[in-house]
């Protein structure tokens, strides 16, 4: 892997590196096999933590498909330490739980096991008198964690916290504890948690044709054999007795790793986790990891796949795995088809309107993998016509129809991605557990810019050549109802005891141990950020990048789709244009040889106009980008083509159950007359004049503006490239007068029902009273969110989640307005199987009325809140747009300090009368987007009237 270092002097342990490594990693090897990845970045006092089990969905059981998932759930419930009164007394009930559970799984008639699932369900409510739900949340509250998640893929399960530096010995006692001595408690409650995930996948169409595509592909693989979330069947009957087996095999040290990046001392991080795992016994006849099989796809083979959404092609072609020397050839192939810039997909497709989206992809994984193409059809195109168009790009890849120069961008952007990626603690322990569980040494990662500078263009062909045949995938996504679509009936659960004010000495424990404290860093605008003046009197925001060489430049301008409806359109438009002296595919390939990427973005009320990449290059990117902007040419043909996609998507946009949701909601927020809905009409679209679209274009930098600079230019080298670069009159235009939407007061309850055709209903409750901004109740209404929906130890997880089993996600806060204009809006969001609804409701309105109060869990959530605010870093860039953001409340702070010195005294009581007067019996919007044959609309119109939105409604076209 590396040099072997051993260092006697201030460690027995040794480890190894690389030479030449960006991050100066070290891979330790404990005793017992487990591996530990460091790599030290000081930037804050914070550590991203991962522990990585290489075990996932290709390991499941056949006969229990979704068990590695079903137990990454299930790792969140404690041992016999945490989560747990009494483990002796309640160890007898989870051994009967188990029990019934093997007898249910194999019972067939169904009043049978309605009568042994009511069993189960009286002895689980008996078992959670004695446990202590969210105890493992409570924990990582206690010491300030961050991000606590955890996900599983085909070949890993992954373990995720964010912790204070000052907190590595806690967190490794907590984790070695939870990983040695897991106990399998809540099960049923937390089955239906995983049951909607399930729910939630049957209407992603994009996750259906996912799973098509693999079935084909990995015929003779678990990849394709079966799904990481499971089939129905096994998930409603599941085994206990497996799980345990597979935590048995699987959860041991010889097939485990700890993979960290952030501010730590790594001899004493070694000394620590050894302290603590270093017990764990291995498993030295771990099960083989299914086969590889070489058989190769010989001929075409098509798939259909039906659903709501809008109606695609994918082609996909299996390839060899991550560890595999082909793996460097096929990301480079991929960029060179398609990077958004240059490509040939690019150029040929995109840049040509030939088809409504395209794009190239694929999924990597430790033994196979995949290279999708994806298009979507333009208004009277077929799937089978967009199919020939992606085909005929692959084509060229074959023949070598691309320069050397594409080539060589690649390389260069793919540096820049690089360096940009290594900023982030996430991304640099990332990089580590892709090493673990894909099998590739270290060393591979560190020398993958020198192979990639070293593949030739001949190489790539090879490939292209090798692996691109007739030995394709094509699955059709088609619109229409999904006939493998299966709903199942809610079982009877009674809600399971939350004890939240029970604590185990596990815990208690842990909020007693005393750690040196870290002092909280806040923002001081006049010290921390610059602002500097052009001779045009254009102020600059400016903070300096002292970690690499990435700039990032922004033109800020106050107006946006509310000044001008036709802005977000002829931005878009630009996206076709060439100017008077260079073509649209001569600018692209261009900026990507340059490393560098430009966008304009119109919002409601401000348009960002960005560029980024190489600091060295900024210059001729200015340049560059300064001409398009002042001279992009007239192209009628782009806009009529633009125009009738521009409708294509809008159709589309009624068939998805998200943008369909986000209207919804946004007519609860604002009514029939939305920012949302401000957009040129069909016919407006129609009649429209390019050459108008152009002019505003040409016009943008003539408007009153400012500028956001974070990269490593000294201040006076800046000003010197914005104005020799910057073109801009002697006089700014005001910016012009916008129209003002006015946010719906809400009055009265009433509900809004918007027919979608799915199992699972989308649901929020929205609330504005009009109350004005008040700076003075940022604190207490930061500390009422965090106590009531802050996380998985929080009222609204416990409620909605851990004791009824009702959603897989919910949340419930009081939004502070964006602006000073603005007011405070409540909302709730719930997503759950239809015949959930009203108890969802239900229950939301009896816990948002009537909060549940715990001291115990308010000391948790103000002790999890002052010590992340602690560690809390606002750097780099992040400080220009605090600063922005600030101002538009009419703040000259960080506002984070009030909030941070006000919490200290805080108390229930605060929380409480809190909710009182801000919370306690509001009226609200009711919205729900479902299937009306499926919901229960008498029970549902006692929340108010109801209103039945069309899609037009929804969508003002």
């Amino acid at each position: 892997m590396g040099m072997l270092t051993a260092c006697q002097e201030s460690s027995p342990y040794n480890y190894e590196t690389v030479p030449n490594d960006p991050m100066k990693a070290r891979i330790y090897t404990l005793d017992n096999g487990l591996k530990v990845y460091m790599t030290v970045n000081k930037e804050t006092p914070r550590i991203q933590t991962y522990i990585a089990v290489r075990v996932g969905g290709k390991n499941d059981p056949a006969e229990t498909t979704g068990l590695a998932h079903y137990f990454e759930h299930l790792m969140f419930k404690g041992t016999k330490q945490f989560g747990t009164q009494n483990y002796e007394q309640e160890e007898p009930l989870l051994n009967e739980i188990e029990r019934l559970f093997e007898v249910y799984r194999k019972t067939t008639d169904e009043a049978e096991r309605k009568a042994i699932y009511a069993q189960i369900d009286s002895i689980s409510y008996e078992a959670s008198k004695l446990s202590i739900p969210n105890e493992y949340d409570k924990l990582m509250a206690a010491i300030g964690a961050d991000g606590t998640n955890a996900y599983t893929s085909f070949d890993q399960t992954v373990y995720q916290e964010d912790i204070p530096a000052n907190q590595v010995e806690n967190w490794a006692k907590i984790q070695a504890d939870r990983f040695k001595n897991n106990v399998i408690r809540g099960f049923h409650t937390e089955l239906e948690t995983v049951y909607e995930e399930k729910n939630m996948s049957l209407t992603n169409d994009s996750r259906k044709v996912n799973e098509a595509m693999m079935a084909v592909l990995f015929p003779d693989h678990p990849y394709g054999l079966q799904t990481v979330l499971g089939t129905q069947e096994h998930l409603k009957n599941p085994s206990i007795t497996n799980i345990k087996n597979y935590y048995k095999t699987w959860y041991v040290p010889n097939n485990m790793a700890i993979c960290l990046s952030g501010d730590f001392n790594p001899d004493e991080m070694i000394r620590i986790i050894d302290t603590y795992f270093g017990d764990m016994q291995p498993n030295e006849s771990l099960p083989a990891q299914p086969a590889i099989h070489p058989s190769p796809i010989k001929e075409v083979i098509t798939q259909e796949v039906f659903g709501v959404d809008a109606e695609n092609v994918n082609i996909g072609w299996r390839m060899p795995g991550a560890s595999s020397l082909e793996s460097d050839l096929m990301g480079l192939a991929r960029s060179i088809l398609y990077n958004g810039k240059a490509g040939l997909m690019d150029i040929n497709i995109a840049q040509q309107q030939k088809v409504l989206s395209s794009y190239a992809s694929g999924w990597t994984m430790a033994d196979h993998a995949s290279f999708i193409l994806n298009g979507r059809p333009k208004s009277g195109q077929t799937l089978d016509e967009v199919k020939d168009i992606l085909l005929a790009e692959i084509d060229k890849l074959k023949k070598g129809e691309f320069s050397e120069d594409l080539l060589e961008a690649t390389i260069k952007n793919y540096k820049l991605s690089e360096m940009s990626r290594l900023e982030y603690n996430s991304a640099r322990a990332s990089l580590f557990i892709n090493s673990f569980i894909n099998g590739t040494p270290w060393r591979d990662q560190v020398e993958q810019m020198d192979r990639l500078s070293k593949i030739t263009k001949q190489d790539i062909v090879a490939f292209a050549n090798k692996y691109f045949g007739d030995n394709y995938v094509v699955v059709y996504k088609r619109q229409g109802k999904d006939p493998n679509e299966t709903k199942i009936e809610k079982p009877s659960i009674t809600p399971i005891e939350t004890n939240r004010d029970k604590t185990s000495a596990f815990l208690a424990e842990i909020q007693a141990s005393e750690v040196k404290p870290i002092e909280p860093v806040f923002i001081d605008f006049n010290k921390d950020m610059q602002k500097l003046q052009t001779k045009n009197d254009i102020e600059v925001l400016y903070k300096q990048n002292e970690t690499n060489d990435i700039f990032s430049l922004l033109y800020v301008f106050d107006m946006g789709n509310n000044n001008d409806k036709a802005l977000g359109t002829a931005f878009e438009y630009m996206r076709y244009l060439g100017t008077s002296t260079k073509s649209l595919q001569q600018i692209n390939e261009e900026f990507y040889k340059l490393a560098c990427y430009f966008g304009v973005s119109p919002g409601s009320e401000r348009t960002y106009v960005s560029l980024e990449g190489l600091a060295e290059k900024m210059p001729e990117a200015m340049q560059l980008f300064e001409e398009l902007l002042a001279d992009a040419q007239v192209n009628k043909e782009a806009y009529a083509n633009l125009a009738a996609d521009i409708q294509k998507r809008r159709m589309n946009a009624k068939l998805n159950q998200s943008q369909n949701f986000n209207m919804l909601t946004q007519y609860a927020i604002w009514g029939p007359d939305s920012p949302a809905k401000n957009v040129l009409s069909n016919a407006e679209l129609q009649n429209m004049d390019p050459a108008q679209l152009v002019d505003r274009i040409h016009k943008i930098n003539s408007y009153k503006h400012r500028v956001l600079y974070y990269g490593p230019d000294k201040p006076q080298e800046l000003i010197a490239s914005i104005e020799k670069y910057h073109k801009v009159p002697d006089a700014f235009e005001p910016i012009p007068a916008g129209k003002e939407f006015v946010q719906s007061k809400t009055t009265e309850n009433t509900v809004l029902l918007a027919q979608y055709d799915a199992s699972q209903i989308y649901y929020t409750a929205v609330s504005n009273r009009g109350e004005a901004f008040d700076w003075t109740i940022y604190p207490i209404l930061t500390m009422y969110n965090e106590y009531f929906s802050g996380g998985m130890n929080a009222i609204v997880f416990q409620e909605m989640r851990e004791a009824r089993g009702l959603a897989y996600s919910s949340s419930a806060y009081l939004n502070a307005p964006s602006k000073e204009k603005y007011s405070y809006i409540y909302r709730s969001f719930i997503a759950t199987q239809n015949d959930k609804m009203i108890d969802a409701m239900k229950a939301f309105d009896d816990i948002i009325n009537n909060m549940p109060e715990s001291e115990q869990a308010f000391s948790l959530a103000k002790e999890s809140l002052i010590t992340r605010m602690r560690t809390e870093r606002v750097s780099k860039s992040d400080i220009l747009w605090s600063y922005i953001y600030s101002e538009d409340l009419g703040l000259d702070h960080d506002g984070r300090k009030q909030l941070y010195d006000e919490a200290q005294t805080m108390t229930l009581n605060d929380v409480k009368a809190f909710q009182q007067k801000w919370i306690k019996g509001r009226k609200y919007t009711y919205c729900v987007l479902g299937d009306e044959k499926d919901l229960d609309l008498k029970s549902l119109a006692e929340y108010g009237p109801i209103r039945k939105l069309t899609k037009e409604d929804l969508f003002g076209y």
